[in-house]
């Protein structure tokens, strides 16, 4: 974590990734993150992975270093809290952040005639208000259908949601952008960022549009890499590399690794190929994977590392999870990006904090996220008004939910 951004005030309406991860991204900066959420939870309180006890460690990962305030909000009391949060005074103020529909207490217009100033971003799911998640949009752009080893088979989704963590970081750039604004010309702001128009964005930033138009069809590549040379290979005691050869000067280092720079010539004369260009690598590439199996197959995972580093090549280790966490020496505390942090219900755990190092700045050690309803007497005595005689009254109608 940084406090680059102490000072700084969101709250936070969301569920699920994309509005969760923007609002930690700055609460990872120092700026003071309040979520609000039903008096339960949220729609993603219990989304999976979850610990032994049914705490969500998908929850507990994105929610780190907020503070929790748990309103009755299908009340009018319960809202009219939330809008007291919301539009509470300060220069540094009056920033919302969440994913659901823009109505009610969450109404930009109703939130504005509270605070002129107010800057809100919403993300959609398309840009018409609709419903859409990763799972819905990433089929729709295609790339299932390039996942994989051979396009006669069903598509591939992939794990990761792409399109939710980039739309994520977007919308950290957005509050910061509308924040910048309003500090030059006084205005507040509604944005809007719809999960669809991120994937199209991104698909038209790649090439994948423009090559669509030009009437070029690509084909799935299973784990070659797409227009130069990379792949996987298997060592003699079953691990398995991933080696890249996409620049010149990453092609010739795995030439000399591998030693296979004699036999390039033969492949370039068969196949009318220039292998100093990445595009005809790719190309060539099935007449590589012969000569670079073999050499792969004949070396243990050590040996091969050991070739692979001395001649400066681009190559990485397939590990699950478990051993990434077990063994990989950057997934632990020797990188200061990490801590071991207690989090309620789930105990210590390896815990992130921002990728961003601030040269020159000490790092804030990540914290916990917090437990449902932790902060809800001190933002709303601190920020709503509410005195602490009120409060009582509140939390005996049960109207809030003290953590």
């Amino acid at each position: 974590m940084s406090d680059i951004l102490r000072g700084l005030r969101l709250v936070e309406a969301s569920a699920f990734v994309a509005a969760p991860l923007g609002g930690m991204t700055l609460a990872q900066m120092g700026a003071d993150v309040i979520r609000i959420d039903a008096l339960n939870g949220g729609l993603d309180a219990r989304r999976w992975p979850i610990a032994d006890d049914g705490v969500s460690l998908f929850w507990s990962g994105l929610n780190k270093g907020k503070k929790s305030v748990a309103l009755d909000i299908a009340s009018p009391e319960g809202r009219e809290l939330a809008e007291r949060i919301i539009c509470a005074d300060g220069e540094d103020a009056g920033m919302l952040l969440t994913n659901f529909p823009p109505r009610g207490w969450l109404d930009h217009d109703r939130l504005k005639s509270r605070r002129a100033d107010l800057i809100q971003l919403t993300i959609q799911g398309d840009r018409q208000g609709g419903s859409a998640v990763d799972y819905t949009v990433n089929p729709g752009v295609g790339l299932p259908s390039l996942t994989g080893p051979d396009a006669a088979r069903s598509p591939v989704n992939h794990v990761l949601p792409a399109w939710d963590l980039i739309t994520g970081q977007m919308a950290s750039v957005g509050l910061l952008a509308a924040e910048r604004q309003r500090r030059r010309l006084g205005q507040g702001q509604h944005v809007k960022l719809a999960l669809e128009d991120v994937a199209l964005a991104v698909m038209g930033h790649l090439g994948f549009i423009a090559e669509a138009e030009l009437g070029l069809k690509r084909e799935p590549a299973g784990n070659h890499l797409f227009g130069a040379f990379g792949r996987d290979f298997v060592c003699a005691d079953g691990a398995r590399i991933m080696v890249v050869g996409l620049t010149g000067k990453q092609w010739s280092a795995l030439v000399r690794a591998t030693d296979i720079a004699d036999r390039l010539p033969a492949i370039e004369a068969e196949l009318g190929l220039d292998l100093g260009l990445e595009g005809d690598r790719f190309k060539g590439r099935f007449a590589i994977d012969d000569l670079i199996a073999p050499w792969a197959a004949a070396r243990t995972r050590a040996e091969a590392a050991a070739a692979l580093d001395q001649a400066g090549a681009c190559w990485g280790l397939y590990r699950s999870v478990g051993e990434m966490v077990g063994s990989h020496p950057n997934c632990s505390t020797s990188n200061p990006m990490f801590a071991r942090v207690t989090h309620p219900g789930v105990g210590e755990v390896l815990t992130p904090g921002i990728p961003l190092e601030f040269v020159g700045q000490e790092r804030v050690p990540p914290g916990p996220a917090p437990r449902l309803g932790q902060h809800t007497e001190e933002i709303l005595t601190g920020l709503a008004g509410v005195s602490s005689a009120e409060f009582a009254k509140l939390h005996d109608r049960g109207l809030v939910r003290a953590g």
